[in-house]
C-alpha cells in the first residue's frame, strides 16, 4: 500500500510554532518566548531559533525581547492549522466518542499530515450526523446523497425544524 502524504509548503513544527502564537495571541494580545515555550513544553533557545526561521519565510515578526506577531501569511497558515485541529478534534469527539484529551493530542499529530478531502469529508460527516443520527434507518443511503447534493435530505430537514420549534 502506497502512504499518500498532503505535500505542505511548511513543517509540522513550523504549524505548531504558528498554530501556538495563533492561540496564544487569542487569549492575551501579546505574545511573548516564554509563553511559545510553555505552550510548547520546549526550551526557550529553541523557540528563538523556530522564530528567526519563520521570520526569514515571512511568517512572523519578531524582535529580540519583543512580542511575537503573525505576519498575514502567518496568519493564513495558522488558520488553516487551527481550522484543521478543531475539525478533527470535533470528529474525534463527536463521531467516534473519543475522550478530549485523546482528541486533542490525536488532532495535533493529524492536522499535518491529513489531507483536503478527508478534512472536507470528516467536516461534512459531523453536519450530516447532527441533522440525521446513526440510529435511523437508511444512514448510508442518506449520507451519500448528502454528499452528492449537498444538501440534507427531506426527512433530516424535517426532523431539524422539528428540534427548533421544541
Amino acid at each position: 500500500m502506497v502512504k499518500q502524504q498532503v505535500e505542505r509548503e511548511h513543517t509540522p513544527s513550523m504549524e505548531d510554532y504558528l498554530e501556538a502564537i495563533a492561540m496564544l495571541r487569542d487569549a492575551n494580545k501579546a505574545v511573548r518566548v516564554s509563553q511559545i515555550s510553555r505552550r510548547l513544553k520546549v526550551r526557550m533557545p529553541s523557540v528563538t531559533s523556530a522564530l528567526e526561521k519563520l521570520s526569514e519565510k515571512g511568517l512572523v515578526v519578531h524582535e529580540r525581547y519583543r512580542y511575537v506577531e503573525l505576519t498575514p501569511e502567518g496568519e493564513s497558515v495558522a488558520e488553516g492549522v487551527v481550522h484543521r485541529h478543531e475539525a478533527l478534534s470535533r470528529f474525534f469527539t463527536e463521531a467516534l466518542d473519543i475522550d478530549r484529551k485523546t482528541a486533542e493530542e490525536d488532532a495535533c499529530k493529524i492536522e499535518h499530515v491529513i489531507s483536503p478531502l478527508s478534512l472536507e469529508r470528516m467536516i461534512k460527516f459531523i453536519e450530516f450526523i447532527q441533522a440525521c443520527p446513526l440510529e435511523e434507518p437508511n444512514f448510508p443511503k442518506r449520507y451519500k446523497y448528502y454528499l452528492e447534493h449537498g444538501q440534507l435530505p427531506e426527512e433530516c430537514l424535517a426532523r431539524g425544524l422539528e428540534k427548533e420549534e421544541r
